[in-house]
């Protein structure tokens, strides 16, 4: 006998509806997840905010926390898993076939793409069946191709929510940035993506972490948090002047790793490659959805710089990002600080962006509260 459960439905842009979704009956190939907590990220706010008209009504989140309520044998033997396993997921949902996913680079496969039509958690339409796509609900459908990843008991499900932004910054900062013992490490933005790269350059040993963020109360908060976190500088760019502090603090060194996590304007770009030493490396990582002002960019050339646009995060860096929050080494956990329950969905994401809640980095939907 077929049941619903509750959902927070983004139903035009800005808009959050309480409904009743019909719970589908997984097939061989598929399952369930009962949620237990979903993060907020800085993505669904944008895709909340510009809602596609043609998509129409979705189910957003997805940093989802959850135990495998039930799923067909198919399913089980494919993931490796089994019914009541506690898991955390990504949003990539990939073809698992094509060159990208061979090769373990699915967050670039062409089936995870919403904009063409592709699966992802979070952002794919109700009218999609069977409708469960996001995390904000109590229950949410599990594709064939979900990529999974155990969560130790010993972890709240708030902060094992932390895990895709954290996995992020080691992506960034890490894996992709390469940093190491004795680096110099910039990082313009404060938000969730910078302050994880904050850990990650950290754990990664970097002799000198700056921080650079405008001079706001949330930044300035974000900023002292970033300290917390291992950073050995904070700039307000507003007070100080951003390219004579960091050569001072650095004795004219400048930076190995220069990572820009602004999601706001395009300075940032420009200022990343005057920021970088010679032979430096840069990484892109806040989209800013404008275009890019005129600079002199036969510096990348001058001071032989290698530049890299990011996207998302890998396998590794989720499975590092677990192992970091489990035993909350350099008190990451500092970084999960509003909950909301799912009636208030809404009030989580205009929080994030600071319309709702003071002081906060990052937040969650609890779909039982």
């Amino acid at each position: 006998m077929s049941r619903s459960i509750l959902a927070a439905v983004a139903v035009e842009p800005g808009v959050t509806a309480l409904r009743e979704v019909a719970l589908p009956e997984p097939d061989p190939a598929s399952g369930l997840l009962k949620v237990e907590i979903t993060g907020v990220c800085g993505s669904d706010w944008g895709f909340y905010h510009n809602l596609p008209k043609a998509r129409g009504a979705v189910i957003l989140g997805h940093e989802t926390v959850g135990v495998i309520d039930r799923a067909g044998t198919q399913a089980l033997q494919r993931w490796g898993l089994r019914e009541g396993d506690r898991v955390a997921l990504e949003e990539y949902v990939p073809c698992g076939h094509c060159e990208f996913c061979r090769t373990g680079e699915f967050r670039l496969c062409e089936a995870t793409d919403w904009r063409r039509g592709g699966l992802r958690y979070g952002a794919t339409p109700l009218d999609v069946a069977p409708g469960l796509w996001g995390g904000y609900a109590q229950y949410q459908f599990l594709h064939p191709a979900t990529v999974f990843h155990r969560v130790p008991d010993r972890v709240s499900g708030r902060h094992a929510a932390l895990a895709l932004p954290l996995a992020n910054g080691i992506e960034w900062t890490y894996l992709q940035g390469g940093a190491g013992p004795g680096d110099i490490v910039i990082i313009q933005g404060p938000g969730q993506q910078g302050l994880a790269c904050v850990v990650a350059a950290r754990e990664a040993g970097a002799s000198k972490i700056i921080v650079t963020g405008l001079g706001t109360p949330t930044d300035r908060l974000r900023l002292d948090l970033a300290l917390r976190l291992g950073a050995h500088h904070a700039i307000d760019i507003e007070e100080h002047d951003l390219l004579e502090t960091v050569a001072d603090l650095t004795g004219g060194h400048m930076g190995d790793l220069v990572i820009d996590c602004a999601s706001g304007g395009t300075q940032s770009v420009v200022s990343a490659v005057q920021l970088a030493r010679k032979r430096g490396r840069i990484i892109l990582g806040g989209q800013k959805r404008k275009p890019v002002p005129e600079f002199e960019s036969d510096q990348v050339i001058a001071k032989f710089l290698t530049v890299k646009g990011m996207r998302g995060h890998s396998y590794q860096s989720v499975e590092l990002a677990l192992e970091l929050i489990a035993e909350d080494r350099h008190g990451v956990t500092a970084m999960s600080t509003h909950g909301f329950a799912l009636a208030d969905t809404d009030r989580a994401l205009r929080t994030l962006v600071g319309e709702g809640e003071a002081a906060a980095v990052h937040c969650t939907v609890d779909p039982w509260r």
